[in-house]
């Protein structure tokens, strides 16, 4: 349990430069606090204290702004930062070295019953107001884009951006748990730059052809 709390305050102090100390992050990240009253919470729900579990978690909701679900299973070393807002739902599976930015949703998409949540690999990375939604698997290494939602399955080393989420990178590039999640390719705007090329290419070639019609 100890060894536990411990890296949930050494992983806060390897991913944010602002944390300068663990006196620090044990006092002021909201985070850390949210993922230790969880654990507590989960531990009542395993028991089936249900009633005490929800309760709990409830007065962690309105203390930290993080909504986690007492049936959610999270794993070691998860980095919630500037937490506010953020949502985990009851059969949600989180793994090992998972960072969540604020706004995140890892919800479900209805009223169906049984699995309904997302399953978070290894060392995934979600970025600021990314939703997650339903129950599918976020492969190992993966990054979810800022503002994209996430309504299939994403495969290992992938990255994932827009509405609804596309994969845009898969194994091309190594994923990695770093704070530049913003720098992320668009694709979108790629659309829309190929089409202007392609409209600036047709017009070139429709004025080559009036030249050779005037010429005849």
């Amino acid at each position: 349990m100890f060894r536990t709390l411990k890296n949930d305050i050494d992983v806060v102090l390897e991913q944010d430069p602002a944390a300068r100390n663990r006196f620090e992050v044990l006092i002021n990240y909201s985070g850390v606090h949210a993922i230790w009253c969880h654990r507590f919470c989960h531990w009542l729900w395993k028991k089936r204290i249900y009633f005490i579990a929800r309760f709990f978690s409830q007065v962690s909701r309105f203390l930290t702004g993080i909504e986690i679900h007492p049936g959610a299973k999270i794993g070691q070393r998860l980095f919630i930062d500037h937490g506010m807002g953020v949502v985990i739902g009851e059969t949600c599976e989180i793994g090992d070295n998972v960072t969540i930015y604020q706004g995140v949703t890892l919800g479900g998409t209805g009223k169906e019953k049984g699995k309904r949540h997302p399953t978070v690999e290894d060392n995934v990375l979600i970025a600021t107001g990314a939703k997650v939604l339903g129950s599918m698997r976020i492969g190992k290494n993966s990054r979810i884009g800022a503002g994209s939602v996430v309504l299939k399955e994403v495969p290992p080393n992938s990255t994932v951006v827009g509405i609804p989420g596309r994969v845009v990178v898969q194994d091309g590039i190594k994923v990695g748990h770093d704070l530049d999640h913003i720098n992320l390719p668009d694709p979108i705007s790629d659309k829309f730059r190929e089409l202007e090329e392609e409209i600036l290419r047709l017009k070139d070639e429709l004025k080559e052809f009036k030249k050779e019609k005037v010429n005849k």
